[in-house]
Order: C-alpha cells, then sequence, then structure tokens
C-alpha cells in the first residue's frame, strides 16, 4: 500500500528519472567520442582516454564535497552546481578542441566530473523519502531514466559529431545546452533540508566504525568493482571498434546497446531484489560481468562487441544496484551524508584508476589492437574475485552481523 511518505518519493523520483533522462544525455555523448577526440589531440596514443579518465577523477574529487553541500543546503542545490560544473567543463572542452589543446581538452572534462558526480547522488535521493518497502524500487527506477539518456545521448551525438568544421565540438556545445537548460528541472525537488536538531542526541558512527561494518565495507567493494570494470571496458570500446576497422557510427551504436543494457534492467531489478535477496543480485552481476569478458576475449567481429556490451550493461545494473541498495539499507538518516560522499570517493577512485588503465592497456599493452582488447577485459579477473570474495565472506558469517 503507497504511503503519504511514498506520494512524495514518487514525485521526486519522476523529477529525477526525467534528470537522468535529460541531463545523463551527456555521459554517453561524452564517453562515446571523448576518447576519441582525446586521440586525435594526444601526442602519445597511451594517453588518447585521459579526457575521460580526467571526468572521472573530477567526480571522485568532487564526491565528498557534493555530499556535504546536499547535507548542508539540500540536494536541489548540489544538483544545480553538478549541472553548472557539467556546462562550465564542456565548455572548457569546446574551447580545447578550437585551439587544438589536449590540455584544455582534459581540464574542461576535470569540471565535467562535478556533473559525473551529482549525477551520482541521484540514486540516494530517491531513497531519502522513500518507506523501506519502496527503497530499492526507487533507486531503481531513478536507474531506469538512463534508458532515456541512452537513446537521447548517442542519437544528439550522431547528429552534432560533425556538425562543425572542427570535429567533435559540436557533442560539446550540445552538452553545455542540455546542462543549462536541465538544472530547470530541480525546482520541481522536494527533499527538504535537514534541521540543525533532527539528529540531536543522535550517536551517528564515524567513517572509520562505518567502514568495519561488513555489509557496508561490502556494499562499497561491489559497486566500486562493478562501476569500474564497467569503465574499464567501456572507455576502451569506441577504440576497439574502431581499430579493428568498423566506423565511428558502428561504435556509436554498440555503446548505445550498452547503455541501453546497464538501465533497461532498473524496470524490475528493485523487484528483483525485493524477491530473491539483495545478495543473490550483486552476486549475479559479477558472473555477468565475468561473462561479459569472456565474451570480448572470444573474437573481435561486430556482434562479439555487441554482446560483450550488452552483458557488461546487464551485469553493472545488478551490482550496482545492488549495492547501493545494501548500502542504503545499512546506515542510519543521521550517517548518509558522510557515508554517501566516502562510498563514492571509493567507487570513483576505482574507476578512475580503471579508465586511466584502460588507455594504456588498449594502446599499449600489445602489438595489436585484439591484444590490447583482450588485455583490457583479462584485467576484470582479479577484482571479480575480490568482489565475489566478499559476498562470499559476509555470506558465512552470522546474520546478526
Amino acid at each position: 500500500m503507497m504511503t503519504d511518505q511514498d506520494s512524495l518519493a514518487r514525485r521526486n523520483v519522476a523529477v529525477l528519472v526525467a534528470a537522468q533522462a535529460i541531463l545523463g544525455a551527456q555521459m554517453p555523448m561524452i564517453f562515446t567520442f571523448g576518447g576519441l577526440a582525446g586521440q586525435s589531440l594526444a601526442t602519445n596514443a597511451c594517453f588518447a582516454t585521459l579526457p575521460i579518465s580526467m571526468i572521472v577523477l573530477g567526480s571522485m574529487l568532487t564526491a565528498t564535497p557534493l555530499s556535504s553541500l546536499m547535507q548542508r543546503k539540500g540536494r536541489r542545490v548540489g544538483f544545480v552546481v553538478g549541472a553548472l560544473g557539467g556546462a562550465l567543463g564542456a565548455a572548457i572542452s569546446a574551447y580545447g578542441l578550437l585551439q587544438s589543446s589536449f590540455f584544455f581538452l582534459c581540464l574542461g572534462s576535470l569540471f565535467t566530473g562535478v556533473y559525473m558526480s551529482a549525477q551520482g547522488f541521484y540514486r540516494f535521493a530517491a531513497a531519502d523519502r522513500a518507506s523501506d518497502a519502496f527503497r530499492p524500487k526507487a533507486i531503481s527506477y531513478v536507474m531506469a531514466g538512463g534508458l532515456l539518456s541512452a537513446v537521447i545521448g548517442p542519437q544528439l551525438g550522431a547528429a552534432t559529431v560533425d556538425a562543425m568544421v572542427v570535429p567533435f565540438l559540436g557533442i560539446y556545445l550540445a552538452v553545455v545546452v542540455l546542462n543549462l537548460l536541465g538544472m530547470i528541472m530541480f525546482v520541481f525537488l522536494d527533499i527538504h533540508v535537514p534541521d540543525r536538531n533532527t539528529f540531536a542526541g543522535v550517536v551517528a558512527r564515524s567513517r572509520v566504525e562505518l567502514m568495519k561494518t561488513p555489509r557496508v565495507v561490502v556494499a562499497v567493494i561491489v559497486a566500486a568493482v562493478s562501476y569500474a570494470l564497467m569503465n574499464l571496458v567501456m572507455t576502451s570500446t569506441p577504440l576497439a571498434v574502431v581499430g579493428c576497422g568498423f566506423g565511428k557510427g558502428a561504435a556509436g551504436h554498440i555503446v548505445t546497446s550498452h547503455v541501453l543494457a546497464m538501465y533497461a534492467p532498473s524496470f524490475i531489478t528493485g523487484h528483483v531484489i525485493a524477491r530473491f535477496g539483495v545478495e543473490k543480485v550483486m552476486a549475479t552481476g559479477l558472473v555477468i560481468l565475468a561473462a561479459a569478458g569472456a565474451v570480448a576475449i572470444a573474437g573481435v567481429d561486430l556482434m562479439n562487441f555487441y554482446a560483450a556490451l550488452i552483458l557488461l550493461g546487464v551485469g553493472w545494473n545488478f551490482g550496482f544496484i545492488g549495492a547501493t541498495t545494501m548500502l542504503t539499507g545499512s546506515v542510519a538518516p543521521s550517517e548518509r551524508g558522510r557515508m554517501q560522499g566516502l562510498n563514492d570517493l571509493i567507487v570513483f577512485g576505482g574507476v578512475t584508476l580503471a579508465s586511466l588503465s584502460s588507455g594504456g592497456l588498449m594502446n599499449c599493452s600489445g602489438s595489436s589492437v585484439q591484444a590490447g582488447w583482450s588485455a583490457v577485459n583479462m584485467a576484470m579477473l582479479p577484482f571479480l574475485v575480490l568482489a565475489g570474495g566478499a559476498l562470499i565472506w559476509l555470506a558465512m558469517r552470522p546474520k546478526a552481523a
């Protein structure tokens, strides 16, 4: 039965779904063409994906400050700051392309990371006013908004990539417009700023104490591994596709299929978690990620790329949404601000390392594109073992732990 609390939560979910769809469209645009833009300007091919890595680094560096800002000023302020960061970053990157400056392309990407960090908090905002029963569904629905961004972003990217004389310039100018228009929707978000006295007398655990809590630490590990491995492979995909003789259009279609696979399951992920339990869904996500790597290593035909990237998206969805659900259910309201910021700092720290590694593995670890692509996918294995081991360790502990 829907409560008054969940009626408000559903309204906020609708706003966040729209934000995920419209503002979120910039991420598939930039992740599809950012590496190719970097490759066109970088003096060393090993650094082709550095603009993507700088986005993730910017996200990592701003996760904790943004979380603190939202705790003090509310979600709306934090999300507007994120959109402004995205607009500024795209504008600086556009200037870099005009000046043929790899430095400014990377600097703009760093500011784009402010938006990426803010977008990461949409899922937590969905849970803020939701009941325990509605929480996994709220998170799942907001993530499903990415399904629309997976359609809007690549289509807008394809329409603008060659719209200017300077290659890729149209992409970044379109992203500026998306951010400036998209931030308007946060006017309709209704998540109150916590009163200073709300948690008076409540003893909240420190970050160290939180990271000693079994369910918290396992949730963070699985979230970090799921997101990092998804980014590791996705960042290199356009380079691998084009390097194997397929066109930029094929690379865009493959990334579109991947992003669709990332978000399409979100319509049911919350229900699956409620039915089978969050641990089983997280474990299934890790198995699917492993299958994605196996398919990618098996060959470089177009169908291999499509199948591997679709599996990669589904695996990320189960692993990441499951980990988010476990985390939000393991911390008290008074602890959410500090834990959410710490979680995203760790998650995007791992994603930053994966993104930095992606270009080097792809372009500098073998004598051919095929060898580099295999190296990227082989690199998934130890981290999947780590996350799987963490889940097994949690399952073997007493239920009260």
